[in-house]
């Protein structure tokens, strides 16, 4: 069973496993899916069912993914779901070698790439959307001197006011309330910089 806590990742091989942009891709359409085969990711990443499900396998190895109980009939294809809420990776778990900093700076900046990526299509297809959902979405930059504290504190809050609007978003949806859902991205960085 899936747990519902995020985890954290905090080991060089379960990095360098989840470092690899297909199983990337993967594991966000598996989490957005909550559960999926692998035929049916891989027609949502375009790619061959064979490959997906070798991917599927490695998450599987160190223990990012699971495989779905109770799902399916024939049993011929197995359901796969996150073994988690989602994952976290900090700093302070790879910094203590320079491979294992600079594999978590090469996971950062896939993973930024694919943030990108995921916004350039929306801005590409934007004009595709409803009105509604052009006015709901945004882009933002705030600009503001704090300290390190204050920005792990208000990064903390950001997590718990999205974990809340997430958390009600799902119970709404498996109580029956699916009309005008989407797929909703939000991507936040906070970091220090010097001009």
């Amino acid at each position: 069973m899936a747990s519902n806590e995020s985890r954290r990742v905090s080991d060089l091989d379960t990095l360098k496993a989840f470092g690899h942009p297909l199983r990337m891709r993967l594991y966000r359409a598996l989490y957005i899916a909550r559960r999926a085969t692998a035929s049916q990711l891989a027609e949502q990443v375009d790619e061959q069912v064979s490959l997906v499900s070798y991917h599927l396998r490695k998450l599987a190895d160190h223990g990012l993914i699971e495989a779905a109980e109770g799902q399916g009939t024939d049993g011929r294809e197995r359901w796969w779901q996150p073994a988690s809420k989602g994952l976290t990776f900090h700093d302070e778990d790879f910094s203590d070698a320079p491979e294992k900093a600079a594999t978590h700076a090469a996971v950062g900046r896939l993973s930024f790439d694919q943030h990108i990526e995921l916004y350039r299509r929306f801005l590409d297809a934007h004009q595709a959307w409803q009105p509604e959902w052009r006015s709901a979405s945004f882009a933002s930059e705030y600009l503001a001197r704090l300290t390190a504290e204050e920005l792990a504190g208000l990064g903390r809050e950001m997590h718990e006011l999205i974990d809340r609007y997430e958390a009600a978003g799902r119970a709404r949806e498996e109580a029956g309330d699916t009309e005008g859902r989407e797929n909703v991205a939000l991507h936040l960085y906070g970091f220090p910089f010097r001009t």
